[in-house]
């Protein structure tokens, strides 16, 4: 069992930076691939971004590539989203996740799920 939870998120204006934090709970963090996901109400959940158990391999959507940056402390629990140079379109609830299995983009193949966490770019 691994519990998942955001924080980070928040209003900024188009240009500028969040980080996103995801803590996880238990002692099998490293066997866990991660990955972001974001959604928008009345659409589907959308993949953002993962990495590996190790964290050596790291896959990205292509509207997120060279602005956006995944990365995990396997000491700390914790799996991060750097956002640079925000747009407007990136406004979403932001939510981490992990898959046993490894990385995947497809979300229905992730075993757990944070609460989400907003992220709100002002134009």
């Amino acid at each position: 069992q691994v519990q998942l939870v955001e924080s980070g998120g928040g209003l900024v204006q188009a240009g500028g930076s969040l980080r996103l934090s995801c803590a996880a709970s238990g002692r099998t963090f490293s066997s866990y691939a991660l990955g972001w996901f974001r959604q928008v109400p009345g659409k589907e959940r959308d993949f953002v971004a993962s990495i590996s158990r190790s964290g050596f391999i790291v896959s990205y959507t292509d509207s997120v590539k060279g602005r956006f940056t995944i990365s995990r402390d396997n000491a700390r629990n914790t799996v991060y989203l750097q956002m640079n140079s925000l747009k407007p379109e990136d406004t979403a609830v932001y939510y981490c996740a992990a898959d046993r299995a490894g990385q995947s983009t497809r979300a229905d193949e992730y075993d757990y799920w944070g609460q989400g966490t907003q992220v709100t770019v002002s134009s």
